[in-house]
């Protein structure tokens, strides 16, 4: 995993492999640039959306999930917890669990290492975890089927750019079975590109509100 949110001098990826990827640092320092600004005009964008907007895309994107997802009863199913203005879907979760789904959501218990998934209900206990972001209480793990993952910003190939701390990149490579991924934001953070590093892990679909789930290209 690749820290975007890092400082520091390029060189020390010069003798680094990532994954097993050999990272060339001119590239990466340009790349991770451009990834910072385009995250904070973007964080500024989310955060200009008014009550009723983000509504109404929230609204949107339950309905796209509804129609994308397909049966959910038996799944294992990752959502999130919504941080930094992200889509709130808590009651779909709700509703996902009651159509028969596990829902877990993604739990960084150490810094540096991938994701685990625990699993919640409506009324689980929570507690602060890193970040101070609210966790299942219960160490109850599961492996997701289907993903469905916040995203800041999405080009067209369907890469995902996220918060830069690279955990979902990270963890969703080294699933086995690779789960279905929808990546899930809000209207106006699409890109050309984010420059896809080899790391980087595309989503299979995306949802942003805007009535066009989109479905990336084989």
């Amino acid at each position: 995993m690749v820290d975007e949110t890092a400082g520091g001098d390029a060189a020390c990826f010069l003798h680094t492999l990532v994954d097993g990827h050999p990272v060339d640092p001119d590239t990466w320092r340009d790349v991770a640039r451009m990834r910072r600004a385009e995250r904070e005009r973007l964080y500024a964008l989310r955060k200009a959306f008014s009550p009723e907007a983000r509504a109404a895309a929230t609204e949107a994107i339950v309905r796209d999930l509804e129609t994308v997802t397909g049966p959910l009863d038996g799944l294992n199913v990752s959502v999130y917890w919504p941080i930094r203005g992200e889509p709130d879907l808590r009651p779909w979760m709700k509703e996902a669990h009651e159509a028969g789904a596990r829902i877990l959501l993604p739990v960084v218990e150490q810094k540096g290492q991938p994701l685990a998934f625990r699993r919640w209900e409506p009324r689980a206990k929570m507690e602060r975890g890193i970040w101070n972001i609210p966790v299942p209480a219960a160490r109850e793990t599961g492996l997701p089927d289907l993903v469905v993952s916040p995203l800041v910003g999405v080009d067209e190939g369907c890469f995902r750019l996220g918060n830069g701390g690279g955990y979902y990149d990270m963890t969703l490579a080294r699933l086995e079975p690779r789960p279905r991924i929808i990546g899930v934001g809000l209207p106006g953070c699409t890109l050309k590109t984010i420059f896809p590093m080899p790391w980087d892990v595309p989503m299979d679909t995306i949802v942003l509100g805007d009535g066009a789930p989109r479905h990336r290209e084989a």
